[in-house]
């Protein structure tokens, strides 16, 4: 499961937005430097995103531009630490598309999916996880499981670094690991890497549904 890019041409055509107005949100700090990532292409030098993430953080900055300053924006959206102090229930969850029903009533913390229960970020976060992988047909509900656990015992012991979540198979077994980043890791021909996801992309994506 690799991290879907956006070109800038493809971007601008499908918000609306400007070439201006990009870049002026990206001196104003509301689109990170590291979301530009150039790239050689046929044509030259192009200048990319990460899909899920830009969309996500135009949509709110179109949403939220008229209730404050750019300014105050760039404040409350620079506030990203890796494991935010943030709450929500379960029907909230269901409701913003964060966590599947399916998800909940098997991994959440209460029985079934109650919708006034609520969560913490590390308590729905895992979750969010697993709906991303299993969209993907990468794990299957079984092996949610394993990555739960991992995260919840990791959680704490990553101190705000970034990290990477791995999930690979061998011989029909599945682990997970987080290693912090940049980190380049060699396997052997045995092993089949499933996924390796950011988990501060997962995060500003969570974000970017709860804000």
């Amino acid at each position: 499961m690799e991290r879907e890019l956006i070109s800038k041409k493809e971007l601008l055509e499908l918000t609306g937005i400007s070439y201006g107005q990009l870049y002026r949100w990206k001196r104003k700090r509301l689109i990170p430097e590291e979301w530009f990532i150039r790239k050689s292409t046929f044509t030259g030098q192009e200048t990319f995103f990460p899909k899920e993430l830009i969309l996500g953080r135009i949509d709110q900055i179109i949403n939220k531009k008229d209730d404050l300053s750019l300014d105050e924006l760039a404040e409350k959206l620079s506030q990203s630490p890796l494991v935010p102090d943030m709450h929500a229930t379960a029907g909230e969850l269901l409701e913003r598309n964060i966590v599947s029903k399916v998800v909940l009533d098997r991994y959440g913390i209460t029985h079934g999916s109650e919708r006034g229960a609520v969560y913490s970020f590390p308590e729905f976060f895992p979750l969010f996880v697993i709906d991303q992988l299993l969209a993907a047909g990468e794990i299957s509900l079984e092996e949610g499981g394993l990555l739960v656990e991992t995260l919840n015992e990791q959680w704490q012991k990553l101190e705000g670094k970034p990290c990477d979540l791995l999930f690979f198979r061998k011989m029909g077994l599945s682990t997970c690991v987080i290693v912090s980043v940049p980190a380049e890791l060699h396997f052997d021909k045995g092993v089949k890497v499933v996924a390796r996801l950011s988990l501060l992309d997962l995060t500003e994506q969570v974000k970017g549904k709860l804000i």
